[in-house]
């Protein structure tokens, strides 16, 4: 079902990565930048996140032997200095997330390049290295984003929803290529669990066990045909008692068995790209942005 399978590490079934978006109280603020402080309500409901949901994430994954991937607005790694060195010192990934996780679709490229750049020189400043992945706030990948991390020698993008398994984009404007690991909306926990007024989002709030049946799903497919498994997390979200209870289980189970690779999103680029340039994998190339200008719309006829 899947016709330009990629073998993974070690024989492994299926390739996975569970990517937390530390997002923390930045949606408040980007969202009202004039009252976002009086919102004591919601910002204590995103402070989980980093304060309580944080370490017992990276606790667990000690515990399993297991790294993965944080992708964290760089004004949050500024704002939960402990947050960010629990993470380190788990040897996990911390990946770009924007500044405050601003909209790029709403910038200029000279405003989305500005904070692109504020956010590498913090994570360098937290990690020491430059970031080699990327993920849009709420996936809004721009125009011009393609352009802005091949500029800056990203590896990774972590955005789109184009594929099962990993695929190349290309630059319409010079070629350059990233690595794309794709993730949908099905494996994202706001759909599933989140309700606030303040976000704008609404939804039934499902049990912990009925929510976790999408990802089981999902997995159960990406294992049954070589695919990439990446459940698009956030701490506040599946990060409280009960659901990471119910994700727990399930990794302890999977980790166990011993035939799924779980990595860092910058192994698992770094493993296509290697596969890709000895030519043992023949992947997708999406040229990006996919149209050169906007189509239009059909309009009478005079």
């Amino acid at each position: 079902m899947i016709s330009n399978a990629i073998k993974w590490p070690n024989g492994a079934k299926c390739a996975a990565c569970l990517t937390f978006d530390m997002d923390a109280d930045s949606l408040i603020h980007v969202d009202y930048p004039h009252d976002g402080n009086r919102r004591v309500a919601a910002i204590s409901m995103l402070r989980y996140g980093p304060l309580i949901a944080v370490p017992r994430i990276v606790e667990s994954y000690e515990r399993l032997g297991i790294k993965q991937t944080f992708f964290i607005p760089a004004w949050c790694i500024e704002q939960y200095p402990d947050a960010v060195d629990t993470v380190l010192r788990g040897g996990h990934e911390i990946a770009h997330h924007s500044y405050i996780h601003e909209n790029p679709l709403e910038q200029t490229r000279a405003d989305e390049a500005h904070w692109l750049d504020v956010g590498i020189e913090v994570i360098k400043r937290a990690t020491g290295k430059a970031p080699r992945g990327w993920r849009a706030p709420l996936y809004n990948f721009s125009d011009n984003s393609l352009d802005l991390l091949l500029e800056r020698d990203f590896k990774y993008d972590a955005s789109l929803m184009g594929a099962d398994i990993p695929y190349i984009i290309r630059s319409r404007k010079n070629g350059g290529e990233l690595i794309e690991l794709p993730s949908h909306w099905g494996l994202d926990d706001w759909p599933q669990y989140v309700q606030s007024m303040d976000l704008n989002y609404m939804m039934p709030i499902r049990s912990a066990r009925n929510g976790f049946d999408l990802y089981l799903r999902e997995f159960e497919a990406a294992y049954a045909y070589g695919a990439l498994w990446v459940p698009v997390l956030h701490p506040f979200v599946t990060g409280r008692l009960a659901r990471w209870h119910v994700f727990a289980e399930f990794l302890e189970k999977v980790v166990a068995q011993g035939d799924v690779w779980f990595a860092p999103m910058e192994e698992i680029a770094a493993y296509v790209r290697g596969e890709t340039d000895a030519g043992r994998y023949l992947p997708m190339v999406d040229l990006i942005p996919q149209y050169e200008e906007p189509i239009g719309r059909v309009l009478p006829r005079p």
